[in-house]
């Protein structure tokens, strides 16, 4: 069985051993986007000039692409002052709440300097310390999203990063909108300039004449936005690159069929190039949770966003069995992986790729794009074979250190040498030799000099 299901033709259907399968999923696996020719000659041109041309350019495409006509780039603290003022005590109390229990889930291991000392006088380790500047980028158009600052600069604030740099697009009036700036404050953001797309990440990357150039930029955006991380990589720091969300649940009897739908609707209405796939054994859970779609999205305020997304990225694959359920997910590796089960915890042990794990059906996949205390910045379109989630270690860096005293040097030189000839280097092993040459002719000076001594005794 390969085709629309009965959710009024929304979701595609692909049965396990039905012809055609194999190639159908292994196309659903493979779905990293093509990357836009014409969006990488736009953003090299942005690049090259924000580059040359500062903080004028920056404001130019501001006033191009944002509508906005600013006077400058950086939220002065009055008008951030004035904006956190205009949240709702609830609204505060709740992104509060957010960014203490994300802080405390990122604080629960740290990684730390280290070092250690062998007998023969060698001393090595790791220095650990926090990158200096971090960029956090914060999208903006369309949609708020505070959560997206909470999640992105919080793991940073908490390894002590000195200063943690947002840039977020501005509204047409100049303005940021107040649940931002609220959530900037208490994620423990240091300063916000009003700028977006590819223009702020060049900014971030290069500096300008208000804008620091940072070590490294952290956050999603559109196409636009990830062109040019990609293309200031190396110059900077980034994260993996974000793509469209996706969310794959995986359900077993015990599932109910609104709640499955409800979480395949609460990702495909982030945007039109979502995926939500449904990954089942159990027959009888297809039709219903296709109907429980149509019913669901008459209700939702992004109802065309999710409709499109079912349509384009839609699918439910009937798997043979259990254990072929979890092979199917493993190789999709999805960015939201939830497990609707009663043996949640159980079947945990074999998840081998996926960005976060929701189990049971308790467990939407909301709790963790706001406050659960795990990161919402996951790795998608099947990078998370690869990568993990954002946290404090991509806030941080390790410097590696060691140190040979000459016994040391004397014990393990010959092998040094031994390997640099191996590879052709001379010049290494040579670096190496002229230094045991003096541990050996400090060791003959050493000895003649004690039987120098004791001649000296026996003739007393």
């Amino acid at each position: 069985m390969a085709g629309r299901g009965k959710g009024a033709g929304l979701v595609t259907v692909l049965e396990q051993g039905s012809a055609g399968f194999e190639r159908a999923f292994e196309k659903l696996c493979r779905r990293q986007q093509a990357r836009d020719e014409s969006v990488d000659k736009i953003v090299r041109k942005i690049i090259e000039t924000v580059r040359e041309k500062g903080d004028a350019e920056v404001l130019a495409q501001t006033k191009r692409l944002d509508g906005a006509d600013l006077e400058a780039l950086e939220v002065e603290r009055e008008e951030w002052d004035a904006a956190v003022a205009k949240v709702a005590a609830a609204d505060r109390a709740a992104l509060g709440k957010a960014a203490m229990r994300v802080r405390e889930f990122h604080k629960k291991r740290i990684p730390a300097s280290w070092e250690v000392r062998e007998e023969g006088g060698a001393y090595m380790g790791h220095r650990v310390r926090p990158l200096a500047r971090v960029g956090i980028y914060v999208p903006g158009g369309k949609g708020s999203y505070p959560s997206t600052v909470i999640m992105n600069a919080v793991p940073a604030s908490v390894v002590e990063v000195p200063e943690i740099v947002m840039a977020t697009p501005p509204e047409r009036d100049g303005t940021i909108r107040p649940a931002v700036l609220m959530a900037a404050r208490v994620a423990g953001v240091h300063r916000v300039f009003k700028m977006g797309g590819a223009q702020a990440i060049a900014a971030l990357a290069y500096g300008t004449e208000s804008v620091p150039r940072v070590d490294k930029i952290v956050g999603p955006g559109n196409a636009y936005v990830q062109h040019a991380k990609r293309l200031v990589f190396g110059e900077v720091d980034i994260d993996s690159e974000a793509g469209p969300t996706e969310v794959l649940v995986l359900a077993d009897k015990s599932a109910t069929p609104a709640w499955v739908a409800a979480d395949l609707l609460s990702q495909a209405e982030h945007e039109e190039d979502a995926s939500a796939i449904l990954v089942t054994h159990v027959r009888p859970l297809v039709a219903r949770v296709a109907d429980q779609l149509e019913k669901q999205l008459k209700d939702l305020a992004r109802a065309k966003i999710a409709r499109e997304s079912l349509k384009r990225n839609g699918v439910i694959v009937v798997a043979r069995d259990l254990d072929q359920a979890f092979e199917l997910a493993n190789r999709y590796a999805p960015e939201h992986f939830v497990i609707a089960s009663d043996a949640a915890e159980t079947l945990l042990k074999r998840v081998d790729n996926a960005g976060t794990v929701f189990l049971g059906h308790y467990t939407p996949v909301a709790v963790g794009d706001y406050l659960a205390g795990p990161n919402h910045v996951l790795p998608t379109g099947g990078t998370a074979r690869f990568f993990s989630p954002l946290g404090v270690d991509d806030f941080l860096k390790r410097t590696a250190f060691v140190r040979f005293e000459p016994p040391k040097l004397r014990e393990l030189g010959s092998d040094v040498i031994r390997l640099a000839e191996l590879e052709g280097f001379t010049g290494h092993g040579a670096s190496v030799e002229l230094r045991l040459a003096k541990i050996r002719r400090a060791r003959r000076e050493r000895e003649a000099a004690r039987e120098a001594e004791a001649e000296a005794e026996w003739d007393l």
